[in-house]
């Protein structure tokens, strides 16, 4: 039985892709390799939202290559939809495989092992070609399979994409080249897929995407991020919904009010920010301003007081002076953010940012990024020190490392607890320390009010 093994690079819409090509690969008589160096074919699902996510994915070929030189790989992904020529140059690459094909990956991949060898590239590829990519904006649907294999993957929390692409043109940003336009997945599939993830037993899924908060905009008819939420409370089973990055745009006053008031939803928000600076903001086209930003947060924050708040912000935007940076970090110290995802600016090539004038000086923004991971910290800490001597319901995960169980909390806290426990189960423990940047809960846990069946939950149209 040929084998494969499939490694993802990135955000959660690309750890879903990752899912649904495993699924694909099953499906076709496949089987998981325990490892990279022991699979016929190896597929790699790359980002390419930095420069460093490109250079990772290179390193891995080269890597994967030496240890396992007669391994067939497979490269695909948003690296693969920009950079198809440069990918396949690289030693040890089979076939490259953009975004615009991702969703037949397997169709690909299957030929590319079997018990009596390896079959020439020209039948999968096109002609003599090692790569396979085409136009990702003529896409008008959401072309992917679906994520669930019993068994197969993580035992708790998968990910479930329902939207792909994206609308805006944010000057730092490559992704809507390599993702297309906004596409949703229909309502219809969405219930379908969660309805299968809890027939086969999971408790708590993330919802992801690419612009997660416009999912619906281009469905006929135009429909709404908080109304299929809605659909999934009423007419699914799911006990938990987590909801992944979501614009601070489509943060809107029904949807904070759906999350704060459903047992059923993660009180968790993640709201990138990028700069706490009026004048970056605008030269990153992106559409609020820093007081609509903190308007948002402070909502949230009033609708759902022990909440995790997170952001993604960017230092060393060409144009960010010192005052600018300043601006940031004091409205981040304002905010009520439990965390933070610090990046430093990359040019990528073919975005308007490459081309500003005022590029900042890279010891300059690493600084920059080092005070706001700093303050990210004291928040964080601050945050997690709030629930010492409280009892905190939680999932259980799949890793034990001999002492300790491994949860997350509803807000998005990591839980350890002492003693073995069986991975996706609902606990309630009593936290007694912070330990490693973790919640540390004794070893008796106990049944915790986390719903274990459906809510009834009243239909609302937005």
């Amino acid at each position: 039985m040929a084998t494969y093994h499939v490694e993802n690079f990135g955000c959660r819409a690309t750890q879903a892709d990752g899912a649904s090509i495993e699924r694909q690969l099953l499906d076709r008589g496949m089987e998981r390799a325990g490892a990279a160096a022991e699979a016929e074919v190896v597929i790699l699902n790359t980002c390419t939202v930095t420069a460093s996510a490109d250079q990772d994915a290179r390193a891995t070929i080269r890597r994967i290559h030496r240890e396992n030189p007669e391994a067939r790989i497979l490269v695909t992904g948003c690296y693969a939809q920009r950079a198809p020529e440069e990918l396949s140059a690289l030693p040890g690459v089979s076939l490259v495989i953009g975004n615009s094909h991702k969703h037949k990956v397997a169709d690909y991949a299957t030929p590319l092992a079997g018990s009596s060898g390896f079959v020439p590239l020209a039948q999968v590829g096109n002609g003599d070609s090692k790569t396979i990519v085409g136009d990702i904006f003529a896409h008008t649907e959401l072309m992917a399979a679906p994520v669930f294999e019993a068994d197969s993957f993580e035992k708790t929390r998968p990910n479930l994409k329902v939207q792909d692409g994206c609308n805006n043109r944010c000057s730092f940003c490559i992704i809507p080249y390599v993702r297309g336009k906004s596409r949703s997945l229909k309502l219809e599939h969405v219930l379908r897929e969660v309805d299968s993830l809890v027939a086969n037993g999971y408790r708590e899924i993330v919802l992801s995407g690419i612009n997660l908060g416009r999912w619906g905009r281009e469905l006929s008819p135009r429909t709404s991020f908080a109304a299929m939420l809605c659909a999934i409370l009423e007419q699914t089973a799911i006990e938990k919904l987590r909801i992944s990055s979501v614009e601070p745009m489509d943060w809107t006053n029904a949807v904070i009010e759906l999350v704060a008031s459903s047992p059923r939803i993660a009180k968790h928000a993640h709201v990138p920010l990028q700069s706490g600076s009026d004048r970056v903001l605008r030269r990153m086209h992106r559409k609020y301003r820093p007081w609509h930003y903190a308007d948002r947060i402070e909502r949230i924050r009033r609708a759902m007081p022990e909440a995790a708040i997170g952001a993604d912000v960017m230092v060393g935007f060409p144009g960010e002076t010192d005052e600018a940076f300043e601006e940031t970090r004091a409205l981040i110290e304002r905010l009520p953010f439990t965390y933070l995802h610090v990046f430093t600016y990359s040019s990528r090539p073919g975005t308007p940012s490459a081309e500003m004038l005022e590029q900042v000086p890279v010891h300059v923004a690493r600084e920059r990024n080092r005070v706001l991971r700093e303050l990210a910290a004291w928040k964080k800490r601050d945050f997690m020190q709030s629930f010492v001597g409280r009892d905190l319901e939680a999932i259980t995960l799949t890793h034990f490392d001999g002492e300790f169980t491994e949860g997350l909390t509803d807000n998005y806290l990591k839980l350890r607890v002492r003693g073995r426990h069986p991975s996706n189960q609902w606990i309630r423990t009593k936290i007694e320390v912070i330990e490693n940047d973790a919640l540390v809960g004794g070893s008796d846990v106990f049944a915790p009010s986390v719903p274990a069946a459906v809510f009834a939950h009243r239909m609302l149209y937005f």
